[in-house]
């Protein structure tokens, strides 16, 4: 089946400037516009959450074609009630599985990948999705990114479906070429390499993350780092910082918060390398060739 999520961007802000009755009552308005939509293109919604709705089709071009019709209704509706609420869809085609009522599955959490990557005004769709519409349909679809999706193995191609006017779209450059970059940690004697085979590393206290800090300022699930594209991101998730310290410059504190590494450098956990630096992570980030 095809799964499709429809999420309302801007729901925030509108709470904010008409209170929450009349905003609920727009935000219900948005959903029943999405299940119209959708059940045209034999569509069954599944659920609604706040404001997002989750709707599955039989078919790929069932789907996509729906996608199209409720980013006009969208488009049509905000500009009619003059309000600047946009929808966010993304969907993907693969196999699922029903049970009470409900939809799981690979598949429902890559369309919710999806859904997350696009922005408003936007419909997003995974290649694979894109490869199994009829000639018509994927001829309204361009390749947007090669991405690196959290729980993914491999980089995923997402497509986004073009259904404003031409004039509208933004014109897209080619590509680059995804740079086979690698980046190499190191943990007392232990060497870790994170590239397109190994995408990820947790590191903290416990016994299951890949790299164990023992020291007890560092909390159980520190922090992780993860690919992006050709890039290496570190993520604080710990109570006590991570501190980073790149070669030739300062020291840098991150408190629930993300920073990409370059150059050479390395990590403590919980304090400062001056306090002490007794255990840490040594990196070094390898570009690759473009």
């Amino acid at each position: 089946m095809a799964v499709l999520f429809a999420d309302v961007s801007g729901s925030t802000r509108l709470y904010e400037q008409v209170g929450d009755a009349a905003a609920l009552a727009t935000i219900g308005e948005c959903m029943t516009l999405v299940q119209e939509a959708a059940a045209g293109h034999g569509g069954r919604l599944v659920k609604t959450i706040g404001d997002e709705a989750m709707v599955v089709f039989p078919t790929a071009d069932q789907a996509v074609s729906a996608a199209g019709e409720i980013q006009h209704r969208m488009s049509e509706y905000a500009h009619r009630r003059q309000l600047r609420l946009t929808l966010r869809v993304g969907l993907h085609c693969g196999l699922a599985i029903e049970s009470q009522n409900d939809v799981y599955g690979d598949c429902v959490n890559t369309a919710a990948r999806m859904v997350a990557l696009a922005k408003g005004g936007q419909v997003i769709l995974t290649a694979a999705t894109a490869e199994a519409l009829s000639n018509e349909l994927r001829g309204k679809v361009r390749e947007v990114d090669i991405l690196t999706v959290k729980g993914k193995e491999k980089d995923i191609v997402i497509m986004e479906l073009v259904w404003q006017d031409s004039a509208e779209l933004t014109t897209m450059t080619t590509r680059p070429k995804l740079r086979s970059s690698r980046l190499e940690l190191r943990h007392g004697a232990r060497a870790i390499e994170l590239g397109l085979a190994t995408m990820a590393v947790a590191i903290g206290r416990d016994a299951q993350n890949d790299v164990v800090i023992s020291d007890r300022l560092a909390s159980r699930m520190h922090a992780r780092i993860e690919r992006r594209r050709d890039k290496f991101v570190l993520v604080d998730q710990s109570s006590n910082g991570t501190f980073v310290t790149v070669d030739g410059e300062g020291e840098v504190q991150l408190r629930r918060e993300e920073l990409m590494l370059r150059g050479r450098g390395h990590i403590c956990f919980g304090h400062s390398y001056a306090a002490d630096p007794s255990e840490t992570v040594s990196y070094l980030f390898i570009a690759g060739d473009a």
